[in-house]
């Protein structure tokens, strides 16, 4: 093991320590790593596409063949030349196994479009759910500032009044609550994404 690997170790488990401590910044880490696996998905259907469209050339092209050989079969048959009918039954049976072959290519591309089609969708659900989650996040933290302000401001009433909790201010045991659900969010989140 060497020191590279060790200190690389070690950055990871101090970031890992870092996001945990900071919620938001994880979710904005995972909500770019789906941006990126949703640019690399684009990039794939684009190379699919293409192969897809260079099979059909291809197959088009070998069934122009196909009948240009067939058509040389009948004619030598007429003609009685029976060592150029036979040459030519030949190539035309090797160009048929070619376009099989082709076809079943072209078949094993469109199998993989829609799948790589369906993952696509499903990044952009995830990261839509991410997104999601960082406004959650963000508007808790918007609400948690303004009762901790209404809360400083009014600690002299709330003293004063009673014991119950005063307006504006949650409920602790919600907020933990809260916390935790968004807790597990984002863990169900990130299982997906790794999936």
């Amino acid at each position: 093991m060497s020191i590279f690997d060790d200190m690389g170790r070690f950055l990871e488990e101090r970031l890992d320590e870092f996001l945990k401590s900071h919620p938001h910044l994880e979710l904005q880490v995972l909500e770019e790593k789906l941006k990126e696996q949703e640019m690399d998905t684009l990039r794939l259907i684009q190379e699919l596409k293409q192969e897809e469209k260079n099979q059909q050339d291809a197959i088009l092209e070998t069934a122009e063949e196909v009948k240009r050989w067939h058509e040389r079969v009948m004619k030598a048959q007429k003609a009685g030349r029976n060592d150029l009918m036979q040459a030519a039954q030949e190539r035309e049976a090797q160009l048929l196994r070619q376009g099989n072959q082709q076809w079943g290519h072209m078949e094993m591309v469109k199998t993989r479009m829609r799948q790589t089609q369906e993952l696509f969708q499903q990044i952009q659900t995830r990261r839509q759910e991410v997104k999601d989650q960082i406004n959650i996040r963000k508007t808790q933290a918007k609400a948690n500032k303004t009762s901790t302000s209404t809360s400083s401001s009014s600690s002299s009433q709330a003293w004063a009044s009673s014991s119950a909790p005063p307006r504006g201010i949650s409920d602790p045991l919600e907020e933990r609550f809260r916390q935790w659900e968004i807790e597990d969010d984002l863990e169900n989140l990130k299982r997906n994404v790794g999936k």
